[in-house]
């Protein structure tokens, strides 16, 4: 709609013009004194007006300038050096950083895929969970000769345990070794990080505890939940680069995945001297019964973080009705995957094996199998049939 100051101004009447005009006299007889001193009110008028509509537009258009902030360019900055392209890396950080995943036994989808003897399987949602965040994945074959799968931790900067039901015999000897192993490798210098998921938290508090019967039973499967915060320092844990809305957002929208039947309460955690020195509780969830379990733990001495929840699931899975697809919910799985990924974690690890090895052993020698059609459990699996036998 065009603007009252920009109508035609002469077919604004000028002031008095209708005093200039008899009553008694017929509209079309108007006086020749008149009308000449009619005209030159209008044109008057129209003086008055430009100069007006002039002064106007130039105060709109100073305004609009002071309010809108003027944003420069790096090179137009003062003692700017237009001659720098780029900010030198880091020489202290790994920017090829590769993560071990530990396979489970079984296919990962009830027999549907392999019922064969030493099948193991790590769901695709890991492997791109952790490449999302710029690192490789090396399988770490739970049933692999020994020698094999211990001189592949010598090819990565840290180490993911997923999710599954495995908690004896070989699978937990396996996990417990890889877990000292890296305990080792932090007390001799090398940052090498840890991320325990679900079946992997429970791992941890069974071998830390020394104590396997100290899990408990909860009622989590297939539930989306809050985290309620219990430790208000979050530096140098999981969750300090979250932004402050997406933390809030975590204590009071079901943004996270659960997924589970056992976990830990916080007072039997509180009760274990081996688990409450070693482990820092971050936050705490609620399952279906109303029982509340310890949902993010993260070690005081060590860069072990653990989840009793799976933050893979969000962006990556689909199986199950009740993982959260929301835009904040995707939001929380790219930063706990950052956090392992990025300079924080697997990024400061000194290692830097050979990069054939590396090649001979990655994920990539492998294809993941589709098995989401039966509309339950994980969308994709990577199947090992057999023990590998890598090329070291």
């Amino acid at each position: 709609m065009p603007s009252p100051f920009l109508a035609n101004p002469t077919s604004i009447p000028p002031p008095n013009s209708a005093e200039s005009t008899s009553s008694d006299a017929p509209n079309d007889a108007v006086p020749a004194s008149s009308s000449s001193s009619s005209s030159r009110c209008s044109e008057m008028w129209n003086y008055l007006w430009i100069p007006f509509l002039i002064s106007l537009s130039k105060e709109l258009t100073s305004a609009k300038a002071q309010s809108t902030p003027t944003i420069l360019l790096p090179s137009q900055l003062a003692g700017s050096d237009s001659s720098q392209r780029c900010t030198a890396l880091d020489p202290k950080l790994n920017y090829r950083p590769v993560i071990g995943i530990l396979s489970h036994p079984g296919d990962g989808a009830s027999g549907r895929l392999s019922n064969a003897t030493g099948t193991s399987y790590i769901a695709a949602s890991y492997v791109k969970f952790v490449e999302s965040a710029g690192a490789r994945v090396i399988p770490l074959i739970y049933n692999e000769p020994s020698d094999v799968l211990f001189q592949k931790l010598n090819l990565v900067n840290g180490v993911l345990f997923t999710g599954g039901w495995a908690k004896s015999g070989r699978y937990y000897g396996v996990a417990e070794k890889i877990f000292k192993m890296i305990l080792k490798k932090n007390d001799a210098g090398d940052h090498f990080p840890l991320y325990a998921i679900c079946l992997g938290f429970e791992l941890l508090t069974m071998i830390i505890s020394k104590n396997k019967k100290i899990l408990e039973s909860f009622s989590a499967a297939d539930m989306a939940s809050t985290l309620q915060f219990t430790e208000t320092n979050i530096e140098g844990t999981v969750f300090q680069r979250f932004p402050p809305d997406l933390l809030r957002k975590l204590s009071t929208d079901c943004i996270v995945m659960q997924n589970h039947h056992y976990g830990i309460s916080p007072e039997t955690l509180e009760e274990s001297q081996d688990l409450s020195s070693f482990f820092k509780i971050l936050t705490t969830s609620t399952d279906k019964d109303d029982k509340v379990y310890v949902s993010t733990v993260h070690a005081y001495h060590y860069p072990v973080t653990a989840f009793q929840w799976h933050p893979e699931k969000n962006a990556f899975e689909w199986g199950l009705p009740m993982i959260p697809h929301s835009e904040d919910a995707i939001h929380v799985t790219q930063h706990i995957a950052n956090f392992l990924s990025e300079y924080t974690e697997a990024r400061k690890s000194l290692n830097r094996p050979p990069i054939q090895d590396v090649l001979d052993n990655l994920i990539y020698n492998y294809s993941p199998t589709f098995c989401g059609k039966a509309g339950k459990g994980y969308d994709e699996v990577y199947i090992f049939k057999q023990p590998s036998l890598a090329h070291l």
